[in-house]
């Protein structure tokens, strides 16, 4: 990492530190399993509370605190070392998840939902970041490989998990299931998981932290102005927007006074950094800001039950499992990883165009075929910008680039839901009186929509087809703008065990 020094493992015992890889992958998956187990209890959620016009919310507000507090806590866990800001972040998911279960109202859950965010973000942050302090270069390719398929396996058993649950035994139990499992990585991690104390004196950069915090957090509330304020170009839209960026100069201004910044602006000054996060921002909106609308379009279209939609959710989850898989064992042999990012945003792009021309009628193997298709695209640019980024950082700035792409890639999926939602009810008929059976679109759980008429679900499943051609083709430009910023990465090697375990090498051939 310094040029100066060598890779030193947390932890030296082989034995222990995969023990400790598995408390780090039971936590990844239950914040990751809560975004997901969502998904297909959404629309039972809005019959029970209405307000469809905030259904987004359900989601967007969770990534919001999640890339709020993303590059906080990898630059705490820089300051103070990683094991006790990884616990507060547990506790505070877990008892986030706890209020979830017990919201009575639409409000109460996304309050809840921004709880729970605060918690998660820290744990995918400090996740990612102790896997970086436990593995070299290139074997930490491979061992991130892993942590991404625990990603997707609670990818494909969440939405069938929530399904399921939600017909059985109501929604609420989708979030205390949390409970038991953050209880268990917690008491894991007191006695697994070493402390390393840094050796600098810690300085918490607040200004910055808040300056970041806001500047986010105005670009998703303009982001969802439509469904806000009624119009994209509203006057407080537009002031939002206006906020944000003398947020972002302010905070450039701050950055650069501040003796230990949030994100050090001199990683900005390499291309791999300034790029991978660009790229994370593109990977973040169309995967995990599609997550919640492909269980709403399987439901809606085709008349999946909850159950079954979250079934076709496993093409989807074993495509990205195959892809990420495929891609650690592949850096950790070659080095390489320009080219396979290419391969992902492209995969995603096709998949997205020939999405597009889907209507009610197309058989659902088609579509099943399409979410594997983009799963394996997801799959194989995954962790490609984490692993770029530590490399062409230094030690002491692991945590906070690791953090500044995590919060790339929730601000991208928080501002896809928010317009993601706004493009659906914009195109959605405003007055269903035309459709028999049906007075207010917004009101139907899968439930009441599989008892209506055979002509009304047709009638139903076209209106929602049609509003989903729009949000499929933004996906499509999304993607494509991606793949050009992975055509512009450099041809970066990643150095091996055997190149005396020294990271700059890699950081003078990624910079500027």
């Amino acid at each position: 990492m310094d040029a100066t020094s060598t890779f030193e493992p947390l932890v030296a015992d082989p034995r222990k530190r995969l023990t400790l890889f598995f408390f780090l992958m039971a936590a990844m998956f239950m914040a990751v399993l809560d975004n997901q187990i969502v998904s297909t209890a959404l629309p039972t959620i809005v019959g029970e509370f209405g307000e469809l016009e905030r259904f987004a919310w359900i989601g967007s507000a969770y990534l919001l605190a999640v890339s709020a507090v993303m590059p906080v806590y990898g630059k705490l866990g820089d300051l103070f070392g990683r094991k006790y800001v990884m616990i507060v972040a547990i506790t505070i998911f877990t008892l986030g998840s706890a209020v979830c279960g017990l919201a009575i109202s639409m409000n109460t859950l996304i309050a809840a939902r921004v709880l729970q965010g605060f918690g998660g973000g820290g744990v995918m942050v400090s996740i990612f970041s102790v896997t970086a302090d436990l593995f070299e270069p290139r074997e930490r390719a491979r061992y991130q490989s892993y942590i991404s398929l625990v990603f997707m396996a609670s990818g494909a058993i969440g939405p069938v998990l929530g399904g399921t649950m939600s017909d059985l035994f109501g929604w609420r139990s989708i979030f205390l299931i949390n409970l038991p499992i953050g209880l268990i990585v917690i008491a894991g991690l007191v006695f697994m998981l070493p402390y390393r104390k840094p050796a600098r004196k810690p300085k918490i950069d607040y200004a910055g932290a808040v300056l970041l915090a806001l500047t986010t957090t105005s670009l998703v509330l303009a982001a969802d102005g439509a469904q806000l304020f009624g119009s994209l170009l509203a006057p407080q839209t537009v002031s939002l927007v206006v906020f944000a960026a003398l947020c972002a100069m302010a905070w450039v201004f701050v950055e650069r006074r501040a003796p230990e910044p949030i994100i050090p602006l001199s990683l900005f000054g390499n291309s791999t950094f300034t790029l991978f996060l660009i790229i994370s921002i593109a990977s973040g909106s169309i995967a995990i800001g599609m997550v919640n609308y492909f269980a709403f379009f399987l439901q809606t279209t085709t008349g999946l039950s909850p159950s079954l939609a979250g079934l076709l959710f496993i093409l989807l989850t074993g495509g990205i499992v195959g892809g990420s898989l495929f891609t650690g064992r592949l850096i950790s042999i070659t080095g390489r990883y320009k080219y396979l990012s290419v391969t992902s945003l492209t995969l995603s792009a096709i998949a997205f165009a020939l999405l597009t021309q889907v209507h009610a009628g197309t058989p659902v193997i088609i579509i099943g075929l399409l979410m594997l298709m983009h799963g394996v695209g997801i799959g194989i640019g995954q962790q490609l910008p984490i692993i770029g980024v530590q490399n062409a950082a230094g030690s002491r700035d692991v945590g906070a680039a690791t953090g500044s792409v995590s919060l790339a890639r929730m601000a991208g999926a928080s501002i896809a839901i928010s317009a993601y939602g706004a493009i659906i009810a914009a195109n959605l008929p405003h007055n269903a009186g035309s459709i028999p059976g049906v007075s207010n679109i917004g009101e139907l759980t899968p439930k009441m929509m599989a008892a209506l008429p055979e002509e009304a679900r047709r009638m139903l499943a076209d209106s929602y087809a049609a509003a989903f051609t729009p949000l499929f083709l933004t996906a499509t430009c999304i993607a494509l703008f991606g793949l050009l910023m992975a055509m512009l990465l450099k041809p970066v090697q990643l150095p091996g065990a055997g190149a005396a375990k020294k990271l700059e090498p890699a950081v003078a051939e990624a910079a500027e």
